[in-house]
């Protein structure tokens, strides 16, 4: 199995589900705007069951599969909707009503011009992996599984301090100490998560097409412990050293779950993966610069 694979989406569309984040001040003209495009192109729209508020006429979009999920707002809702449907092939295409929205494909002003690339078959597939984890004690799971697209984030809760971890990775059934650290806690990142918070703790930047996980250390006391990148395909189990401290693993950002001081979490890739929809000519090099302004030039001296 490949990290990222990219191929072309193909119709016919004939259902779309909206998933968005209800605090956008625009979301009902929004809505609007899709209803009437897709009313003028025949495709049914579902709302998830939150939104059914602000259209009373839609259909659940729990009651029936779509063929394409749009998700509007932020990275943050993107990540919700392939949360949603990360257990189905359904596509996704992140609509950005926010600031940044390095994983949403489209602005606004592009809307109904996006969505027509779409139903004209110009649009392609980019299957990104995500990560699989459940919490375990003394060898049993005990709350799992839990899924991101993102990260995986275990830091400690209260108080703001450094915490001592310990990191283990497994092959095959054997799992081996790569070594402890104090720190604010610790992000395992797939490469689609390697732009996000990995990358504001000093993590790397990895290409979707690369099969590994980045594990970063936040702030760490130690000039010792860096960024380390692992294949996508081993294990990865996270604990504690301090019998009195208290954790919480959350998974992008959305899903929290305690860690008690004799529990661990464990990591690891997931069999399925998540479509995510792009317009012909975006790559992930172009959003780089456009979005994080890597390596951007200053202007010439005139």
């Amino acid at each position: 199995m490949t990290g990222s694979q990219t191929e072309r989406l193909e119709g016919p569309i004939r259902a779309i589900g909206l998933v968005y984040r209800t605090e956008t001040p625009e979301i009902l003209s929004i809505i609007a705007r899709i209803e009437q495009w897709a009313s003028d192109n025949d495709i049914d729209v579902a709302l998830e069951t939150s939104a059914e508020a602000a259209a009373a006429d839609s259909p659940d979009l729990e009651a029936g599969p779509v063929d394409l999920v749009l998700a509007l707002g932020g990275d943050g809702t993107l990540l919700r909707a392939a949360r949603m449907f990360g257990a189905t092939d359904t596509p996704i295409l992140g609509i950005n009503l926010g600031r940044l929205g390095f994983l949403t494909a489209l602005p606004d002003s592009y809307l109904e011009g996006g969505l027509h690339q779409v139903i004209a078959g110009e649009a392609f597939l980019d299957y990104r992996f995500r990560l699989r984890a459940h919490i375990e004690k003394e060898g049993e799971v005990i709350d799992g599984n839990f899924f991101a697209l993102n990260d995986i984030v275990v830091h400690t809760t209260g108080a703001a301090r450094v915490t001592p971890l310990v990191l283990h990775v497994s092959h095959h059934g054997r799992r081996e100490e790569v070594g402890s650290f104090s720190a604010d806690g610790v992000i395992l990142a797939t490469p689609t998560g390697s732009t996000a918070y990995s990358m504001s703790a000093g993590g790397p930047i990895i290409v979707p097409a690369v099969q590994g996980v980045v594990i970063t250390p936040i702030c760490p006391h130690s000039l010792a412990a860096r960024p380390l990148v692992i294949p996508a395909d081993e294990e990865i189990c996270v604990g504690s050293l301090d019998p009195n401290a208290a954790h919480q693993v959350t998974a992008d950002g959305q899903e929290v779950h305690g860690l008690a001081p004799d529990e661990r979490v464990v990591v690891n890739r997931d069999d399925r993966r998540v479509a995510l929809v792009r317009l012909a000519g975006q790559t992930f090099f172009d959003t780089m610069r456009r979005k994080l302004n890597w390596a951007i030039q200053p202007p010439e001296r005139t």
